[in-house]
C-alpha cells in the first residue's frame, strides 16, 4: 500500500514536471527578440566615419589600444572577406574603421 502511494506521488510529480517544463518552453519561444540579444551594429553608415562608429563596426571601445584594434580587424574581417563570400563595401568600410582607429585618414571615406 506504501509503496503503491509512493509509485503514484512519483508518477504525479513527473506529470507536473513535464507540463510545467512544456508551458515554460513555449512562453520561451514565444517572446520576442530583444536587443540585447544581437551582437553586432545593425545601422546604416555615415557619410563621413566617426571614431564612434568605427568602434562599433569592429565591437571594440573608442579607447583601445592599437594591437586590440588590430585583432579585432581580424576576427572582422576574416567574417566578412570577399573571398570567402563576404561584400567588398564591406571590407571596404572595415578597412575603413581600422584606419579610423590607428588615425589614419584618406581622402575619401570609401571605394564605393
Amino acid at each position: 500500500m506504501v509503496t503503491a502511494s509512493i509509485g503514484g506521488a512519483a508518477v504525479a510529480a513527473a506529470a507536473y514536471a513535464g507540463r510545467y517544463s512544456i508551458k515554460a518552453w513555449q512562453a520561451f519561444k514565444a517572446r520576442p527578440p530583444t536587443a540585447r540579444l544581437r551582437k553586432f551594429y545593425e545601422g546604416g553608415f555615415q557619410p563621413t566615419m566617426t571614431r564612434r562608429e568605427a568602434a562599433l563596426i569592429l565591437g571594440v571601445r573608442e579607447s583601445v589600444p592599437i594591437t586590440k584594434v588590430r585583432e579585432a580587424h581580424r576576427r572582422v574581417m576574416v567574417a566578412n572577406h570577399p573571398d570567402a563570400g563576404g561584400s567588398h563595401f564591406l571590407a571596404s568600410k572595415i578597412n575603413e574603421a581600422r584606419d579610423t582607429l590607428h588615425g589614419k585618414t584618406r581622402g575619401c571615406s570609401s571605394e564605393f
